[in-house]
């Protein structure tokens, strides 16, 4: 395993980050909203996930509330205080997405914030989170009164540092002048929709976080699959079943299939799997500290390690970017 620095903090964290939204309850929902996660491993098929990452040296686990609703949090809390002690770890959640009915189920005003971070610390089991992201941008809510209620929740101690999720570079850079204007705690990370099929944050956000010592964590990285296997093989019952999959690559552009198939090329003259060509790409980038990635077969958390190893030269890397076409915004909603 290789680590990092999270941007230009001192926390150091694994290259390689376990997205956890793979385990939870799939039958998990809110009032009113349709089930999300019908693909989602239960309790017991996704402890030997959290056990082999430790044991590759993975130290750094994402999740969010609003995963299968919560049960997400619930269960990686209970592997990792299983398989690993709490300081070894970094464990990153989210707020944001709707968690109950009403006017007040979701967002981020202060309301939402404090009454969700200690929901959260209560199913993740723990005293504090080590990374505490806000999963959207909320129009609706001041980001005065955000970024004051996130600094309150670090000066609680109940997280260390925080970080943004998707959204435009305009907001994030609004965000980061009122925290530093009133002296409170500003964004570490970003985590962003990012790979070799969605590169617009490459234009704004990818040079901003670069400029300001930001860590990026691109969700996604492997397209939700689609990056990670031949352009003639089926997909899964993830890709069958995931809503977010249409608003992301459907329909899919004659220059993203030629992505695919200099994915493909290189992947079969390499002789190595798919996924790690796509990961390769990712992580050759500086800016990039570590990709999250979800696993729901063992093949694809090892695949994801082992393409640490894989080393793309100057014209590989031309190869696989030279089809790439501009795309509308995706990711931010």
């Amino acid at each position: 395993m290789e680590y990092l620095r999270l941007g230009n903090t001192g926390l150091t964290v694994s290259r390689i980050c376990l997205g956890c939204m793979s385990y939870g309850d799939a039958a998990a929902t809110v009032e009113g909203s349709p089930l999300r996660w019908k693909w989602a491993l239960k309790e017991d098929n996704s402890r030997p996930f959290f056990k082999r990452a430790i044991e590759l040296g993975i130290n750094f686990f994402d999740t969010a509330n609003v995963y299968c609703f919560g049960s997400s949090e619930e269960i990686t809390g209970r592997a990792l205080r299983e398989f690993a002690r709490r300081e070894e770890v970094v464990i990153a959640t989210k707020v944001y997405g709707v968690m109950r009915p009403g006017p007040n189920g979701g967002g981020l005003s202060r309301k939402a914030i404090l009454h969700e971070i200690d929901a959260s610390l209560k199913r993740l089991g723990t005293d504090y989170v080590d990374l505490y992201q806000i999963h959207r941008w909320d129009g609706a809510t001041p980001i005065e009164e955000t970024m004051q209620a996130l600094h309150d929740v670090v000066r609680m101690g109940k997280a260390r540092y925080l970080g943004a999720s998707s959204m435009h570079a305009w907001q994030f850079a609004k965000a980061q002048h009122v925290a530093e204007k009133h002296g409170w705690t500003r964004f570490v990370s970003m985590q962003n929709h990012y790979n070799l099929l969605y590169r617009e944050e490459e234009r704004e956000m990818v040079p901003l976080c670069r400029d300001q010592g930001v860590g990026v964590l691109p969700w996604s990285p492997l397209a939700r699959g689609i990056l990670a296997r031949a352009p003639e093989e089926k997909g899964t019952s993830r890709s069958e079943t995931d809503r977010v999959i249409k608003t992301l690559y459907s329909p899919m552009p004659e220059a993203d299939q030629r992505v695919l198939a200099a994915v493909d090329k290189l992947a079969k003259t390499r002789n190595v799997p798919h996924a790690q060509i796509a990961l390769a790409w990712l992580l050759q980038n500086n800016d990039v500290t570590a990709p999250i990635v979800g696993a729901t077969k063992m093949e694809h958390l090892e695949t994801a390690v082992e393409a640490l190893a894989v080393r793309l030269s100057g014209e590989e890397v031309a190869a696989l970017e030279a089809s790439y076409v501009a795309h509308p915004i995706a990711g931010f909603s």
